[in-house]
């Protein structure tokens, strides 16, 4: 059995910072599914919605058998970034506009982004630590590539809408209200 030769403090600040991110890409998932239940793409978005869920939870399984802390300042940070992101100027006052679900995708794209280097990261470091689980991490990574591609497109089909030449931007959005 291999012993572990990752620094204990790096490996919690770097896990820890992950489930921080995973705790507002959760937020964020549920709510653009919520957002656009009803859309072409509802169900593509709320399938991915519970992948992250179920990601995050990997996370902190991963965590608790590599016996690194929680910091739960660090989820709550990541709970109210996701709050606070909702602040963010969209060209309307009261009503989502199409840059919102732009936007929104973006922000889930960039965060499976970083879930793809998670996994990558910790599959190298199975190599060295026999608490690490290399088939299921290697599971984790193609789902979350999986889960790029269909952002990839929902993202493509909603940029396409959105700037589509001529359209009104009450009939821009094609995946969301």
């Amino acid at each position: 059995m291999n012993e572990p030769s990752t620094s204990p403090r790096l490996l919690g600040i770097y896990l820890n910072d992950h489930a921080a991110g995973a705790t507002g890409g959760a937020e964020l998932a549920r709510r653009t599914a919520r957002e656009h239940r009803q859309s072409a793409f509802g169900g593509d978005l709320e399938d991915i919605a519970a992948q992250i869920v179920e990601d995050r939870e990997a996370l902190l399984d991963i965590m608790a058998d590599l016996e690194v802390p929680v910091r739960r300042y660090k989820l709550c940070g990541g709970w109210l970034g996701e709050k606070a992101g909702r602040l963010k100027p969209n060209g309307r006052l009261r009503h989502r506009s199409g840059l919102s679900t732009l936007v929104e995708l973006e922000g889930l794209r960039l965060g499976v982004e970083g879930k793809v280097m998670l996994w990558h990261s910790l599959l190298a470091a199975a190599e060295q630590d026999t608490r690490l689980d290399a088939d299921r991490l290697t599971e984790l990574l193609n789902r979350a590539r999986r889960q790029r591609t269909v952002l990839e497109s929902v993202h493509h089909a909603a940029a396409a809408a959105l700037f589509a030449p001529g359209r009104p931007e009450a009939q821009q959005t094609v995946v969301g209200p």
